[in-house]
Parts: structure tokens; sequence; C-alpha cells
């Protein structure tokens, strides 16, 4: 099936290399923002975009790893570690390293919930992650 939501789960997702649970986790991400915006009421799809971008970026990202600090059980601290310590092939503009390396965390982590079907812990998260980088994007408007 195409679009496994809430049916299948990986039996041992934590074995997967870091980067993939990463790029599992920047899909889920970012649709769930997606998801969030378009329900806010918003219709144009430049004003979509420039919101989706406070919430998606590696600054934000870092910031809401930061806000989870204490809060990991320690299964998810260690998918935060390797997550962090994974080299990926590139840095995208805009981002030093730090920033990324922590972004990449964020996104293993949600990548890991969501593959293991862990779905109260992954909103969880998202509602954190949510409340963080909203928290910036609105202090950008004003």
């Amino acid at each position: 099936m195409l679009f496994p939501f809430g049916e299948e789960k990986l039996d041992r997702p934590g074995d997967l290399p870091a980067l993939v649970l990463a790029y599992a986790g920047d899909a889920v991400y970012e649709l769930a923002v997606r998801s969030h915006l378009v329900r806010s009421g918003l219709v144009k799809v430049r004003r979509l975009h420039d919101e989706a971008v406070k919430y998606v970026n590696a600054g934000a990202q870092a910031r809401v790893l930061r806000a989870l600090e204490g809060r990991l059980t320690e299964e998810e601290s260690q998918i935060v570690r390797r997550g962090r310590n994974a080299k990926p092939p590139h840095t995208p503009r805009g981002a030093d390293v730090i920033e990324y390396r922590h972004s990449t965390a964020f996104e293993s982590l949600v990548g890991y919930l969501y593959l293991k079907g862990d779905w109260a812990r992954l909103t969880e998260i998202l509602a954190l992650a949510g409340a963080v980088a909203g928290e910036k994007a609105k202090a950008d408007h004003q």
C-alpha cells in the first residue's frame, strides 16, 4: 500500500540508518506543518509556503530539539544522538552545520516515531514542535 498512515509500522525502525529516519521524518513534519496551516484557514499558496518555511527550517527545528531536552526517553535520546552525528551529504544554504545537525536529529526522531507507529508520542512531539516554532513565527510578525 502506498499510504500506510496508521496501518503499518516497522518492527525495528531503530535499526535503520539515522539519515533514513531523517528522510522519513522530514516528510512527516512537513506534512504536519502544512496540514496545520491549511486547517488554520490560510488559502493563498504563497502565504502557506511563507508560513511553512518558518516552521520547517534548520533553525526552527534546532530550537524544537533544544526544547525537547530532558523530555526524551533513553531510546529517543539515542535516536537523536545518531541523527545529530550522522554525516549528511550536504549542508543547505542559510544554515550553519550545528543547526543543520540538530535539525537532522529532530527529523530522525520524528521519522523513528512515525515508522515505529507510536502515534501518541509523535503527536506529543509534533504539538511541542508546533508551539516552539509557532512562537518564533508569531514573534517574526510583530
